[in-house]
């Protein structure tokens, strides 16, 4: 047992660290670190006490201890409360102020604002590289949902029952008839015809799918928006008919608020880069929800870093429903947007979008919802629902990969930056000024996957038909 007596001189933190465990065994972390589960933004190295450090707590965590207050000197020190930080979020760690001379082991940290949470947990980001991580002995390995538990795999035995695949009916369709539209399902996996069940990873293609890129790339293949030839005539007129099925797909009032991107994620990134970001300043607030996918979490977390915002998560209960009565408790007047995903990938929550925007708009904020596992499941009109960004990816819809789509809301577009710089997305260009288009294209830069985005829309009407 390590004992106050044992310590010789000013212990040194993994000597506080050895004593916190002990005399606080019911405490999941440790002094001066998180655990290796957590993202690696508040550890700190050893050091010396006496040096005076400011580091991340909260007064719940250490009764009688103010977080404020400079760590004092070994002879004052209250051996009663030691640095020992319990509770918190399983995925990330809370951090108001860290400023010690080890600051350079922790880039993206040092500089950031102070931090005071209201009535939760507020996140100032650390985003690092692999090699970054490594110089300080820290390792990623979060639950599921940020990736990292391994994935069990249970073996299912039975036979395939023709005549219930033949009475079973999809809509329009029965199963049987389904199954016959995906060529690749009449593949053999050892000596066993495919049963696909990973859809939450990447949906496959129907025949008219293939057909359609096929057709394509046969007789319409061309750059769009520049020629005044015949096929570059066809080939913008299939790749705008692909942006009409977008809209009608989703209930968007107007084509011009469907830009087309690579999927979800570039469309998170682009919303984060192009509309909000500019309107951040230090200390302002981000809410997520704690069911995100990485590519609702880690671009918020850049946009963060990089204006001193927060970030708040919206909690969930046992079952894995979100909590929206502390989502309400989030909001501040330093929120500025909310992005919440419609259905989660791990748990398959469908979660309660429209209350979700309601409660936004109510308290004067913006929302992104992230459809990329909804949108192929459930009805989504993007106009009743009154949400701000929809992004949704073209892979989990039975499109092909690099394609995806986000509405916006007209005013808001006209108001976001371009994110890219490039052909298509320019009126005019000089040395003195450049003037580029306005929505979509001025977020189209370069030329983009003009048959995916063919092949989205074939996608919708093969969905749609059914």
């Amino acid at each position: 047992m390590t004992t106050i007596e044992n310590l010789a001189g000013v212990p040194s933190a993994g000597e506080l660290s050895i004593l916190a465990n002990e005399l606080f065994p019911d405490l999941t972390e440790g002094v001066y670190g998180v655990p290796e589960t957590d993202i690696p933004v508040a550890s700190v190295p050893e050091a010396d006490v006496s040096q005076g450090i400011t580091y991340a707590a909260t007064e719940e965590a250490i009764p009688g201890f103010n977080v404020n207050e400079t760590v004092p000197s070994s002879e004052e020190f209250d051996w009663e409360h030691p640095f020992a930080y319990g509770g918190g979020d399983p995925y990330f760690q809370s951090v108001e102020e860290v400023s010690a001379p080890e600051a350079e082991f922790l880039p993206g940290i040092a500089d950031m604002p102070s931090l005071t949470t209201d009535n939760s947990t507020s996140y100032a980001p650390a985003v690092m590289s692999q090699t970054q991580a490594k110089e300080h002995d820290r390792k990623i390995d979060a639950p599921t949902s940020l990736g990292g538990d391994s994935v069990k795999q249970s073996k299912i035995e039975g036979e395939r029952s023709t005549s219930r695949n033949d009475s079973i009916r999809i809509g329009s369709k029965t199963l049987a008839q389904i199954r016959d539209d995906f060529p690749i399902l009449k593949e053999q996996i050892n000596g066993h015809q495919l049963v696909w069940l990973d859809n939450g990873a990447t949906t496959q293609r129907p025949q008219a799918v293939i057909d359609r890129l096929k057709y394509y790339y046969e007789h319409e293949n061309s750059n769009v928006h520049r020629g005044a030839h015949t096929l570059a005539a066809k080939s913008t007129d299939a790749y705008e008919d692909a942006r009409d099925t977008v809209r009608d797909f989703i209930g968007a009032p107007s084509s011009e608020e469907i830009v087309f991107v690579r999927g979800t994620t570039e469309g998170i990134n682009l919303v984060a880069n192009a509309y909000v970001k500019p309107l951040l300043e230090p200390g302002d607030e981000i809410i997520v929800s704690i069911l995100e996918h990485h590519a609702n979490i880690v671009p918020w977390q850049l946009v963060a870093q990089a204006t001193g915002a927060v970030i708040k998560v919206i909690p969930c209960d046992e079952t894995g429903q979100l909590i929206l009565h502390e989502y309400e408790k989030l909001f501040t007047p330093k929120t500025k947007f909310v992005s919440v995903t419609h259905v989660s990938n791990v748990l398959g929550t469908v979660t309660p979008i429209e209350e979700i925007i309601a409660i936004a708009h109510r308290h004067g904020v913006r929302i992104l919802v992230d459809g990329a596992q909804s949108v192929a499941h459930i009805p989504v009109n993007v106009s009743a629902l009154d949400v701000d960004f929809f992004v949704f990816s073209g892979h989990k819809i039975f499109a092909p990969t690099g394609i995806g789509a986000v509405y916006g809301k007209k005013e808001l577009l006209e108001a976001a930056q371009p994110y890219h710089g490039g052909g298509n997305m320019i009126a005019d260009v000089t040395f003195e000024r450049t003037i580029y288009n306005p929505a979509p294209n001025k977020f189209e830069a370069g030329t983009g996957s003009i048959a995916d985005a063919v092949g989205l829309g074939e996608a919708l009407k093969y969905l749609s038909s059914i």
